[in-house]
């Protein structure tokens, strides 16, 4: 019997003791410790195409976070082809882009998931002008709002070279961890993305290398941390 969506993607919480979690969890101690100055809290996860495994990425992130004890906010800032509802199944009918439009209170958006701690707000309806939307005056302040109410805020976005709305979430971030395919995606799109997000004045936290081999030689979703990208 095939797995669900979220048990698919959710491997830090269905499977803990995995080493696809202990990497993660090697993740997220390692963005701790990467600023001496404050403490890193809103985390932008970034790819250069789709299909990457961004949104996973994010999501398990996300649960190692809150499994610290951490009260964490996943935020799906992809408002033209979302993912997060479907990967912690809760409803898409409002979420971000109401929220921000002012079509209802961020109370009523945000969701609890089945990870304790864990909270998500799911992108919404596709609005018809989403970079205009993520780069306004009320989703500054409706960030603003959140970072008062979360310990950690993570937020989802499109494929930097798609569209302009991930170098625009970026510019609301301390940081941002760019996700790489291993053997899929060519290394000048990936560089092309560092750039993007650099002209941007991004800080990068870190590459994310996905779909390694194991020392055994057998494939599978392994995820890697390593400092500044050159």
């Amino acid at each position: 019997m095939p797995r669900s969506t979220s048990e698919s993607s959710l491997v830090t919480y269905y499977d803990p003791k995995s080493p696809i979690s202990e990497a993660y969890r090697t993740l997220r101690t390692n963005i701790q410790f990467s600023s001496f100055d404050e403490a890193i809290r809103v985390i932008m996860v970034a790819s250069a195409n789709p299909g990457e495994g961004k949104s996973t990425t994010a999501s398990n992130l996300a649960v190692t976070y809150a499994q610290e004890g951490k009260k964490v906010l996943l935020i799906d800032a992809d408002l033209r082809k979302p993912s997060v509802f479907k990967v912690f199944q809760v409803s898409n009918r409002v979420g971000l882009s109401t929220v921000v439009s002012g079509q209802c209170r961020a109370a009523d958006a945000v969701q609890e998931t089945l990870v304790d701690n864990l909270f998500v707000l799911p992108s919404g309806p596709v609005p018809p002008n989403p970079s205009e939307l993520l780069a306004s005056q009320s989703m500054k302040a409706t960030l603003e709002q959140f970072k008062a109410d979360f310990d950690v805020i993570v937020f989802d976005t499109p494929p930097v070279l798609a569209v302009t709305d991930s170098i625009i979430v970026s510019s609301l971030c301390q940081g941002v961890l760019l996700v790489v395919h291993a053997g899929k995606v060519k290394s000048e799109l990936v560089r092309k993305a560092k750039s993007s997000l650099e002209h941007a004045h991004t800080r990068i936290l870190g590459v994310v290398l996905n779909n390694t081999k194991s020392r055994k030689g057998d494939k599978y979703n392994y995820y890697y941390y390593g400092a500044e990208a050159k």
